[in-house]
């Protein structure tokens, strides 16, 4: 497995995380999520990418995306919409909630995280289902290698067994933080949501089918994965196809066809990608100029540099430099609110 290719992607992708619910509710009840135009700038101003996830950690509820087929989750497991994409978390399934309006919303999040919610009946029993729910946002990228191939909804977990692993100290460690409400917890809940998630990501890639394709299905591949480490570890090396192929071990030809039948574009094109992503994180960054950002790209002047950037990010790495790209319109997908 391309692991060091996963890694510079996952560090590419600079999540940031907050806005933790501590939710007990008794059945039947039912919750939908904010709409992500409400809970974005509360975690990352100018972010254009939401992921929520949901963590059971005690009883049972189903969780669905709006219109498909509900999931049910188990205590011990989390479930993981990847796209912000518009769900439902409820008792039984089919069910759905009212709106919330924003001022109820921004009622609920000026209180100390992590922000405690009660849904279903109020008959005095013990609720029939806990979770640890929150947030994670990203700035957009030109090219979001991550989040572009994973699903919208990814389960997690092995209640069966507890989930000795990394997952289920998650679960413990965000049930102790979210009950005992320690200084500091909301620091340690952020990065237990970023680490979760890489957790996650992972359990889903190597569970995946080996059938598949795309950018996560390449790192799976020998052949692949290793031409996929090979151009993350030297991205300013001048590469070229029959280069890359002989370090992988195969054929020119053989390389080209199954690198693009996998990942979905030539080898050359997605080193020009991945050259244009560490850019815009350079640019972004605001600490080196242009000329810089270049040479550490494997460009050999400034104008073909600008001109390769301005053709596949859509405008001048001045301007991204500037931050003109958080000024770019960029389709949302509007989300059911939280009741």
């Amino acid at each position: 497995m391309a692991t060091d290719a996963l890694s510079d992607v996952l560090r590419a992708v600079r999540l940031a995380g907050a806005l933790y619910f501590d939710v007990a509710a008794r059945a039947p009840w039912v919750a939908e999520q904010p709409a992500r135009e409400m809970v974005l700038p509360k975690i990352l101003p100018g972010a254009h990418h939401l992921i929520a996830y949901h963590v059971v950690t005690e009883g049972r509820c189903f969780a669905a995306m709006i219109g498909a087929e509900p999931i049910a989750v188990e205590a011990g497991e989390v479930v993981v919409f990847t796209k912000g994409d518009p769900h439902v978390m409820s008792s039984s399934p089919g069910m759905r909630a009212f709106p919330v309006t924003a001022d109820a919303f921004d009622e609920a999040a000026a209180s100390p995280l992590p922000f405690s919610v009660r849904y279903g009946a109020d008959h005095g029993g013990p609720p029939s289902a806990r979770l640890v729910c929150g947030f994670l946002a990203c700035h957009a990228q030109p090219f979001n290698l991550l989040l572009d191939n994973l699903p919208p909804v990814i389960k997690a977990g092995n209640p069966q067994d507890g989930d000795l692993n990394w997952l289920g100290e998650f679960i413990r460690v965000a049930i102790s933080e979210t009950t005992n409400k320690r200084a500091g917890g909301e620091s340690v809940l952020a990065k237990l949501s970023e680490l979760m998630l890489i957790e996650v990501v992972r359990r889903h890639l190597e569970a995946a089918p080996s059938v598949q394709t795309g950018w996560l299905a390449g790192l799976r591949d020998p052949f692949v994965g290793k031409a996929l480490s090979l151009i993350h570890r030297s991205p300013a090396r001048n590469w070229t196809i029959e280069e890359l192929a002989r370090d992988v071990g195969l054929s020119r030809s053989v390389l080209a066809e199954r690198f693009a039948d996998i990942v979905g574009l030539p080898p050359m094109h997605y080193l020009a990608k991945w050259r244009m992503q560490i850019a815009s994180e350079l640019l972004s960054g605001g600490i080196t100029n242009i000329a810089t950002v270049a040479a550490e790209t494997g460009y050999g002047s400034e104008a073909a540099f600008s001109r390769a950037f301005k053709r596949m990010v859509g405008m001048p790495p001045s301007a991204w430099r500037r931050g003109l790209w958080h000024d770019e319109p960029r389709p949302l997908v509007r989300a059911a609110p939280l009741e």
